[in-house]
């Protein structure tokens, strides 16, 4: 299976695991800065130089070389799952994309159709009622994981715990899985832990949010999208994620983690 989602510094200073809706933007650009002193001019997913990414062919053999001899720094980054599903919604269902289009063609049709799911008609824009239509998505996010049906999961509402899972089932281990909620010091501490090629001041980076501005706005708090039934589908699809990553299930308010993840419990229960 290899390495999916992994990317690599050229100078293979450092190895992460991209998590979608994780902040993933803008460590990318990060990486690519710290080997080239510059961004890369566009979306750093699109990037096909100046970055290893396994979706490329010629980046399997230092990648599967580097992970599996465990000769760089290998991080990733979690974030809450309350608001990472709803930063999906907005994004990838309510959103119309970079190309103009609304994301993987028939999806939404198909959510209207046969979830009631509403997006704010064809470009967006109409007032609708987000909490109603966020608690549809939601048991729509339900099937996809639970059943694979009526499509198999999304990479960016499918657990973060399969995303991070892979690279430790292949045989990759983590020095560090940082959060987003507190990015700037887990960032910090995994550039403190390596030599880069350019010097990289956090300060001065600014914050890559690719998604920005291809939905609506969040008219409520999180905590008002989510009622008793929510919570218990939230928790059915994501206890791993809230176990391993530390996060408060019971309070969708506290986007903070509530204690210290630990590598070695992540290592152990990934690798099954």
């Amino acid at each position: 299976m290899g390495f999916p989602g992994t990317w690599m510094t050229e100078s293979e200073s450092l190895v992460y695991r991209v998590v979608p809706k994780c902040a993933c933007s803008t460590i990318g650009q990060i990486m690519y800065y710290s080997d080239h002193g510059q961004f890369f001019d566009g979306d750093i997913h699109d990037a096909t130089q100046g970055l290893h990414k396994w979706a490329l062919d010629h980046s399997h053999e230092p990648i599967s070389r580097n992970v599996h001899g465990h000769n760089s720094y290998a991080f990733t980054c979690v974030r809450n799952p309350y608001t990472r599903i709803l930063s999906s919604f907005f994004d990838k269902i309510c959103g119309i994309q970079r190309n103009g289009k609304r994301y993987r063609g028939n999806l939404v049709p198909m959510l209207v159709y046969q979830y009631g799911v509403d997006v704010g008609g064809d470009d967006g824009q109409a007032e609708f009622d987000q909490i109603a239509s966020f608690r549809r998505f939601l048991l729509f996010a339900r099937d996809t994981i639970r059943w694979r049906r009526p499509m198999d999961p999304d990479i960016h509402w499918s657990a973060m715990s399969g995303h991070v899972g892979t690279f430790v089932a292949n045989g990759g281990t983590y020095d560090k899985i940082i959060w987003t909620e507190s990015f700037e010091d887990g960032m910090t501490e995994v550039l403190n832990a390596i030599e880069t090629s350019v010097p990289v001041d956090l300060a001065e980076i600014p914050r890559f949010n690719e998604s920005e501005g291809h939905g609506p706005k969040r008219a409520h708090p999180v905590e008002d999208y989510f009622d008793d039934l929510s919570m218990h589908l939230v928790y059915e699809i994501y206890k791993r994620d809230f176990d391993l990553f530390r996060y408060d299930f019971e309070n969708p308010a506290n986007k903070m983690p509530l204690g210290e993840i630990d590598l070695d419990e992540v290592h152990a229960r990934l690798a099954e």
